[in-house]
């Protein structure tokens, strides 16, 4: 981090932490706040506990500053952690969605927000190149070392879907593209569709995985930012999206994400093909 106090930062984002953890939301709050004035990026997720307190809108995105922040910081210990502890298995329950819906083989394939390589690895057999893209530098440099891309890049996932271009100005095109554990950090998914379809060859398929809440907790809404703080989408606004954007819904299976506290978090693996 630079262009800030960063002891100024930690000092009242810690407040807000302690005061959120006592209950008295207000003033954590007012923390929280006090920590964008002083980094408008947001390094910390300010704004998404503001949003999960119910004390400010949702941002349509989480701020890339706090994604590869905190994705850096536990680089070397993700894969474990998430594997291990959360019980994380998306990119194998997605390799299983394929071989049941859209078998492939593919040519060029993409992995959104590639994390370490674990869905890289687990599509490798079927595609004849892979590329990966994600925000945290420390992430890609251990992604790297697993020798299943052919390329990988440091990046924002629908950034890189709307602008990437080759070192000859050609904007490559792919068969599959694949999101594990990336809609939960972007909140709205209109742009990363819309950047998906124009992304993927005729007939490409686009694979991704969603959270979801009760209904009740949803509240009417097609986004929110659940309690911990990782954005809860609406099927019927994901399936609504993928129509608008020429797709046609291969699968939406209901899963189990992850574990959070040892209680199972409900989401979607949803598959889905261009006209």
């Amino acid at each position: 981090m630079s262009g800030f106090d960063e002891e100024a930062l930690a000092e009242v984002y810690n407040r807000g932490l302690e005061l959120e953890k006592a209950g008295d939301l207000a003033a954590a709050a007012e923390a929280y706040r006090q920590a964008l004035v002083l980094d408008p990026e947001d390094h910390c997720g300010a704004s998404i506990r503001l949003a999960a307190m119910g004390a400010a809108p949702a941002p349509d995105r989480m701020p890339d500053a706090y994604v590869a922040t905190l994705f850096d910081q536990h680089a070397d210990v993700f894969e474990a952690i998430l594997v291990d502890q959360l019980q994380y298995c998306v990119p194998l329950l997605l390799r299983e969605q394929l071989r049941a819906h859209a078998p492939g083989p593919y040519g060029k394939a993409l992995d959104l927000g590639c994390g370490t390589g674990l869905t890289g690895e687990a599509l490798a057999d079927i595609c004849d190149t892979l590329t990966g893209v994600d925000l945290s530098e420390r992430i890609i440099e251990i992604a790297f070392d697993r020798e299943v891309y052919a390329d990988l890049y440091v990046g924002e996932a629908v950034e890189f879907l709307e602008d990437f271009e080759e070192e000859d100005g050609s904007r490559p095109v792919y068969d599959l593209i694949a999101a594990t554990d990336v809609m939960p950090y972007l909140g709205r998914l209109e742009r990363v569709m819309a950047a998906a379809a124009a992304r993927l060859s005729p007939g490409g398929v686009f694979g991704f995985s969603t959270e979801t809440l009760p209904e009740a907790d949803m509240a009417g809404q097609p986004v929110v930012v659940g309690p911990k703080r990782r954005y809860a989408h609406d099927p019927a606004y994901v399936r609504a999206g993928l129509q608008a954007n020429g797709f046609t819904l291969l699968a939406m299976d209901a899963i189990t994400v992850r574990l959070e506290d040892g209680e199972p978090v409900p989401g979607h693996l949803v598959l889905a093909r261009r006209a």
